[in-house]
């Protein structure tokens, strides 16, 4: 199998190196017989996905350039939250491309136990998607009861005003533009569409 590895130290962490990591997982390539055909290194907080070699990882993957991703753990992978960083292993099966931590051996979708390991992680992506929705639920109901508005603000308007304006010929961008309303309001308010 050819196989890619990622790794990763934060911009926090002065003085750590990725060396060891690449060290380990290398050794830990050969022994189960994989060849090592691209190394992924970033050198920065993994709090949001847009580091380079990250995003270039996941291109590659989507063209099967290699066949496995080992990174040394799932925090070296991302710390973007558990929906998100179990996203990331999703997205990587979708593309074929199995994955496999070092130091947690139970994250391993290369072996015997990868359907139910997948089953797994989609069953917790779903739980954590469930508890989100609970949470925002929550939120928007305390807001309600201190009496706060929800949604965006209404918009004011003077319908006289844009019809006047369009039957001057005025365009719909115009009559957006000085009433300050988007062109889709200003026509819905006048009554017509495009």
């Amino acid at each position: 199998m050819k196989c890619a590895i990622y790794a990763r130290v934060s911009t926090r962490d002065k003085g750590q190196d990725f060396t060891n990591q690449l060290i380990a997982l290398r050794e830990f390539a050969a022994k189960q017989d994989w060849l090592v055909v691209v190394e992924y290194i970033d050198q920065q907080s993994a709090k949001d996905s847009d580091r380079e070699q990250f995003q270039r990882m996941f291109q590659e993957a989507s063209t099967r350039k290699f066949d496995v991703l080992l990174f040394w753990s799932l925090d070296r992978l991302s710390r973007e939250g558990v929906l998100e960083t179990l996203q990331h292993l999703q997205r990587l099966t979708s593309y074929g491309i199995c994955w496999r931590s070092f130091t947690e051996q139970y994250l391993d979708s290369t072996g015997i136990f990868r359907e139910a390991v997948i089953g797994i992680l989609a069953a917790i992506a779903k739980q954590e998607r469930v508890r989100l929705a609970e949470r925002t639920r929550a939120g928007l109901e305390r807001v309600r009861r201190e009496g706060k508005k929800l949604g965006r603000p209404v918009a004011h308007s003077d319908p006289r005003l844009i019809r006047q304006l369009r039957e001057q010929g005025t365009s719909w961008s115009e009559i957006a533009r000085r009433t300050r309303l988007s062109r889709g309001t200003v026509q819905k308010i006048s009554g017509q569409s495009i």
